[in-house]
């Protein structure tokens, strides 16, 4: 696992010994920013954006969009031996200054973790193969309003699965990588 792009290209990154942790692999992660950066149907500028990276892990995803030119990430993870190499991959490629780790279940995530006024251009959203409840997640994220008016959710779930959302999102893309990736727009008012 390695930064594939960016100001960090080609620096590895810590992975966890055990399995319980599904980090995004290399040739998804491409086909996503590929896709954020050269879709036309997208109207996404990575650089100097804010992003919001749920179910982070090792922190693959937001490392990157710092890597390429992000102006900030808010990791949210949880699970403890992750964590600490989520913070080691942040210190090894110097983002401290651009980046900040909270330590919460991404379901807990409330409108007092973020600044006053806080509004992310992307949020991601990698959550464990097992998990049912994105559709809450998303009316999370409505209540919060915490999404930019035109900005992006890429949810990235088990091939096959389906999501019910809001009908305050639009389906922008899904593709498919082994996985079902699907990106979401908010619908203007």
């Amino acid at each position: 696992m390695r930064i594939i792009s960016g100001s960090n290209k080609g620096k590895k990154l810590l992975m966890p010994k055990d399995k319980t942790t599904r980090p995004l692999k290399d040739m998804a992660k491409e086909s996503i920013f590929n896709i954020l950066t050269h879709a036309n149907y997208i109207n996404f500028h990575l650089k100097d954006s804010k992003i919001l990276d749920l179910f982070s892990g090792v922190g693959s995803f937001g490392l990157e969009c710092i890597s390429r030119g992000s102006q900030f990430v808010f990791f949210l993870e949880n699970y403890p031996p992750v964590l600490k190499i989520l913070k080691s991959n942040i210190s090894n490629l110097k983002y401290e200054k651009k980046s900040k780790v909270i330590e919460i279940d991404a379901f807990k995530m409330n409108r007092n973790i973020f600044e006053i006024g806080q509004k992310f251009q992307l949020i991601f959203c990698d959550p464990p193969f097992k998990e049912k409840k994105v559709e809450l997640l998303l009316e999370n994220i409505i209540e919060m309003n915490i999404l930019e008016n035109n900005g992006i959710i890429l949810i990235h779930k088990k091939k096959g699965d389906l999501i019910s959302f809001s009908k305050k999102f639009k389906v922008i893309d899904t593709k498919n990588y082994g996985l079902s990736t699907f990106i979401f727009g908010r619908k203007s008012n």
